[in-house]
């Protein structure tokens, strides 16, 4: 993909004829309203860019008037795939699939909602152009409420403390990446706001660059509890395969250790009071405490002994690096 690609003067028609440079993948999950203004806002900048390249529009649900809204815009301007699914599987599948059907060797992803202002693609395209393997998003200057900010730092802070990386703005949804990278990096449930992280895992090359925020952005959100703790036991869930996919004893044996610390000094202080003639034991409930301590120690260090049996089992077929290029 070159920002001075030789196909002057391409028209969308043309462009749909040609294997495409630049996939762009749009989710429709929430907020589909603007479908049509999104695809006709970022169209005509690839156009004015010279670029071939397609949109595939992934429909979770398949709900009919978005179906209706693309199939029109489809009937004029031919570079647009339209992935209906058959139910509401969430944003993360919408995104595999997109990546599944994608042709062009850069893969662009983007809401189907202008969160940012659409003449940021430019230089998310040029950052790939330079050789970033993976270039995210901040919503920046923004321009909506307090709360909304409030949120979105707190969360971060969060993120950046539990992974050692100092990202600003995951929730945003414009983001460019070498195809490499949609195929390596998998995504599940709820995972597709932490792509950047998974990625870094991964080892491939990512910046983060600011767009300023779309006006239509500036209005206050605030989300039921149950959204707050699943984005929690999310980031926990990255934050462990972060750090402990391939080591799940250090995980497992932290913990069990210190039940079994505790359990072991309880239970050793109880047997002290006993030998000293202190008290007796047979009304202490805090001997049956100290004893399932321990014995929870073991079994959570077991889970993470097994696991390590595993990852030893199939050593040879994980793979947790990237190899960009071979120096001959």
């Amino acid at each position: 993909m070159s920002l001075s690609s030789t196909d002057t003067g391409l028209t969308a028609h043309e462009s749909s004829q040609r294997r495409p440079s630049i996939s762009i993948v749009v989710p429709v999950v929430e907020r589909s309203h603007d479908v049509e203004a999104v695809y006709q806002a970022y169209s005509s900048i690839l156009e004015r860019l010279q670029l071939t390249f397609e949109f595939i529009f992934v429909i979770d649900g398949g709900e009919r008037s978005v179906m209706h809204t693309l199939e029109s815009i489809q009937s004029e301007q031919s570079p647009l795939k339209i992935v209906p699914l058959p139910y509401y599987f969430g944003e993360s599948m919408a995104l595999a699939v997109g990546f599944e059907q994608a042709m062009g060797e850069t893969i662009v992803t983007l809401p189907a909602y202008f969160q940012t202002v659409p003449e940021g693609l430019e230089n998310v395209l040029k950052l790939v152009d330079e050789g970033y393997d993976l270039v995210v998003t901040r919503r920046w200057p923004r321009i909506d409420t307090w709360l909304n900010r409030l949120q979105t730092r707190t969360f971060h802070s969060l993120a950046n403390r539990l992974t050692g990386l100092a990202l600003n703005d995951l929730g945003s949804g414009l983001r460019a990446m070498k195809k490499q990278v949609a195929q390596e990096v998998s995504i599940y449930g709820d995972l597709h706001r932490f792509l950047p992280l998974l990625a870094h895992q991964k080892g491939f090359r990512l910046i983060e660059v600011d767009i300023p925020q779309h006006p239509a952005q500036s209005q206050s959100r605030l989300y039921r509890p149950g959204v707050y703790l699943r984005r929690i036991l999310d980031l926990l869930t990255v934050v462990f395969l972060f750090k402990f996919t391939k080591k799940p004893l250090r995980f497992f044996g932290l913990i069990g250790s210190g039940l079994f610390a505790t359990g072991f000094c309880v239970s050793a202080l109880l047997a002290l009071e006993r030998l000293l003639g202190v008290t007796a034991l047979s009304d202490r409930p805090l001997l049956i405490l100290g004893v399932l301590l321990m014995v929870l120690g073991v079994q959570v260090g077991s889970i993470g002994l097994l696991g390590e049996i595993i990852i030893f089992t199939h050593a040879r077929k994980l793979k947790e690096y990237t190899i960009r290029r071979f120096l001959r």
